[in-house]
């Protein structure tokens, strides 16, 4: 991270796209330093140039140098160096370049005032069916209960895990107002939009504090209400091992399949009712004959 970054209080970084977004703003704050400080020192210098006890008339022929434009030209190339270079090829990676496979952690962040509803798939990687009619106090994202696929899906509230080292998908939500889901040491953040979904992807380099087992603070980035500032959630970045963990111990076991009915076409065993006894029956059978006391 680079010194402005530091003075400035970025948080820490974590993801793997985040070393270009920080450096892309430590550029911008390093020209935004430069035109600060330059164009004060402008503003300091034009005051005593032509302060009143300096020019007792007037010139209305005005500055007849090209500085000024040259430095505007330069602020232009600048920024667009910035964009083309650095904004255009970030961005076009976080929406076109979803990464695919079974690796992949995929999850649905659903904003609501003034929590974060988090819903996992469970252990079949697979999410249920969403039903925004059966939203209610215990179905709180809609999950529809005779989707087989969401049988073992879960959802915690303002309680975001997810492992070190895989690809994450996030599908953004929101059921009233429009949200933003930012996570800062991500260096991602979107907004949540009623009635649309919206998917965002990054991929953790570093465990939350103390080895996973603390947290960083999600909050809404967009001004959502009176609860706003008291909107925020947890993330956590664990290990793969400690992740699964949390799985299981979350995800409720899928029911079994129902066996299967017994075929009233299958034939019967040979011989009927009068098929010979088995062996074992056999020999059983001859010796509780012996040991019968004779009559």
């Amino acid at each position: 991270m680079g010194i402005l970054n530091r003075m400035i209080g970025m948080p820490v970084l974590a993801s793997e796209h985040g070393e270009l977004v920080d450096l892309m703003l430590e550029v911008v704050h390093w020209v935004m330093l430069v035109l600060l400080v330059g164009w004060s020192l402008f503003l300091v210098y034009v005051w005593i140039r032509f302060h009143n006890s300096n020019n007792e008339r007037a010139n209305y022929h005005g500055v007849t140098g090209h500085a000024t434009m040259h430095i505007e030209i330069g602020v232009v190339i600048v920024e667009a160096v910035l964009l083309i270079g650095f904004a255009y090829p970030l961005w076009s990676a976080r929406v076109d370049d979803f990464p695919t496979g079974e690796d992949v952690v995929r999850l649905r962040a659903v904003g609501e005032k003034f929590q974060w509803n988090f819903h996992y798939p469970g252990k079949d990687g697979k999410f249920g069916l969403i039903d925004h009619d059966l939203i209610n106090g215990q179905n709180v994202v809609g999950i529809d209960p005779d989707d087989p696929n969401g049988k073992d899906d879960f959802v915690t509230r303002n309680d975001m895990r997810i492992p070190i080292g895989r690809n994450v998908i996030v599908e953004v939500a929101s059921k009233d107002v429009i949200h933003n889901l930012a996570l800062g040491p991500m260096r991602m953040s979107h907004d949540a939009i009623p009635g649309d979904h919206f998917h965002m992807w990054f991929k953790p380099t570093r465990l939350s504090p103390k080895g996973g087992t603390e947290y960083w603070e999600i909050i809404c980035a967009q001004l959502c209400g009176p609860g706003h500032a008291a909107m925020k959630a947890y993330l956590y970045v664990q290990t793969e091992s400690d992740f699964q963990a949390w799985l299981d111990e979350n995800a409720p076991a899928a029911p079994a399949a129902p066996a299967a009915p017994a075929d009233p076409a299958a034939p019967a065993p040979a011989g009927g009712d009068n098929a010979p006894a088995p062996a074992a029956a056999k020999a059983k059978a001859s010796g509780d004959a012996a040991d019968s006391p004779a009559a």
